[in-house]
């Protein structure tokens, strides 16, 4: 999943305005960060497959330290972490938003989620491998639904997310079965492949989640002052 992680994000910040945007929409992507970098220095293991849609054309062959089940807790624990000081509910809310990461992994993944690093046992209902195109569709209706209640609870409190809302169609056109920059990744040749697989993942979930955290924290801004100019 991809998009949908930004989404969750979104809904997310939305229920819990006091807590500070970046907890839930980076914070849903805090795995994946971690997941690009452990790429890109060998800890995990990937390999270019074209046939593996819909848009990531690799198999994730070793993913335990960053997507197990129990490092996802752990991991969330440690994002959460860095919220406590924002108070119990905000440590909360990033603790959620980094362990709903792996939730929402679980029905795409082909099976490649173990219960704890080397485990036997692993997770994924493989939508990706049975559903190919149709998950990438699945993935949007499910960002569309998160995005449009968002955007209702955002709106409620005079907040205008429309920039972030482009920015996310944005994002899920970008890495459609069609146009997804993994396709060519994928075709770079050992140890190009691996090491340009593992930058994209990290830039391709840092840098949105930079912007988008940056625009709700405008549009709340813009919203305040708007607020304050009515009232005087």
């Amino acid at each position: 999943m991809y998009v949908g992680h930004f989404a969750l994000g979104l809904l997310l910040a939305s229920l819990f305005p006091a807590v500070p945007p970046a907890a839930s929409i980076v914070g849903s992507t805090w795995l994946d960060l971690i997941n690009g970098v452990s790429t890109m220095v060998g800890v995990n293991r990937v390999a270019p497959n074209l046939s593996a849609g819909p848009f990531l054309f690799f198999d994730l062959v070793f993913i335990d330290w960053d997507h197990s089940l129990l490092m996802a807790v752990v991991l969330s624990l440690i994002w959460a972490g860095f919220y406590a000081r924002n108070g119990a509910t905000a440590a909360a809310v990033a603790f959620v938003a980094s362990f709903a990461h792996w939730a929402c992994d679980l029905p795409f993944h082909n099976g490649d989620l173990a219960a704890y690093p080397h485990s036997v046992e692993h997770y994924g209902w493989g939508w990706w491998g049975r559903y190919l195109t149709y998950a990438w569709l699945l993935e949007g209706a499910f960002s569309a639904l998160c995005i449009a209640l968002a955007y209702g609870l955002f709106a409620r409190r005079g907040v205008d997310i429309t920039r972030a809302v482009v920015t996310c169609v944005i994002l899920f056109l970008n890495l459609s079965p069609w146009t997804s920059p993994m396709y060519y990744i994928a075709q770079a040749g050992h140890p190009a492949d691996y090491l340009l697989h593992g930058a994209a993942v990290t830039l391709g979930f840092a840098i949105p989640g930079y912007i988008l955290g940056s625009m709700v924290k405008n549009a709340e801004a813009r919203a305040v002052k708007s607020a304050s100019r009515k009232a005087n």
